[in-house]
């Protein structure tokens, strides 16, 4: 299988060439790259064989990620985060055309956690639920984007749950709210911790990354699976249910 690794000068895009294997890479790509030697600043800069585009560059990126893999017929496998509304819309109208796998989290673990989290707030009952995530000093995004895919898994098993951001105003926690903080400090991989209280007894969830060759390892596990589907937007749920 023969890759095309968006973002390749990256920290996981290093990685990711480095899992892979240079006998599975069709290109490398990134904007301060120069093209020449199997290198290209440019998907449209590359014009050779190819079954899948793996992205770990940024959000911004997407539009022509998704024009190039389109135009190629190409499937492509989005690990970036931080995506504006409008830039998930251009992906959920790729994906009428060309297997998508969106996932700001490619952790096997994290689609565990999610699936759990998610049965435990459809049988727990009435109980208050704070989600806590922690990253990097220089990460960009807040809260972080396996943070958001949590709530939501969470809000779709109780959609009367409510998210409050970084609460910072005094006064009581309102029922049916998702509590949801960011910490950034030093070189920490990710963390995501979910708790579960209803004042009789508490459930603590927590996913713990100690390297992010889990998240490569991740990716080229579902870029296997992607590359025999059909047309269609597909995620982490997907893939460890199937």
């Amino acid at each position: 299988m023969k890759l095309i690794i968006n973002g390749a000068n990256g920290k996981m895009g290093h990685i990711l060439t480095e899992m892979a294997g240079s006998e599975n890479i069709a290109a490398l790509v990134d904007i301060t790259f120069e093209t020449g030697g199997g290198k290209y600043k440019s998907l449209e800069d590359f014009n050779g064989v190819a079954d899948c585009v793996v992205d770990f560059s940024n959000h911004k990126a997407v539009e022509g990620l998704l024009s190039y893999c389109v135009k190629k017929n190409l499937p492509v496998l989005i690990a970036s985060t931080g995506h504006t509304d409008e830039e998930l819309n251009l992906i959920k109208e790729a994906a009428k055309k060309i297997p998508v796998f969106q996932s700001p989290n490619m952790s096997i673990g994290v689609a565990l956690l999610a699936d759990i989290a998610e049965r435990v707030a459809k049988v727990f009952g009435d109980c208050d639920i704070e989600l806590i995530e922690a990253h990097h000093n220089q990460k960009l995004d807040v809260p972080s984007g396996t943070a958001l895919m949590l709530a939501k898994r969470l809000q779709g098993a109780k959609p009367e749950l409510k998210f409050n951001i970084g609460r910072h105003e005094n006064g009581k926690r309102p029922e049916n709210e998702i509590g949801i903080h960011s910490l950034r400090y030093g070189s920490e991989v990710g963390t995501h911790e979910i708790i579960f209280s209803n004042g009789l007894e508490t459930i603590t969830l927590k996913h713990d990354a100690k390297n992010r060759a889990l998240f490569a390892k991740g990716a080229l596990s579902a870029v296997k699976w992607l590359v025999n589907r059909s047309a269609g937007l597909y995620n982490m749920k997907d893939f460890i249910d199937s």
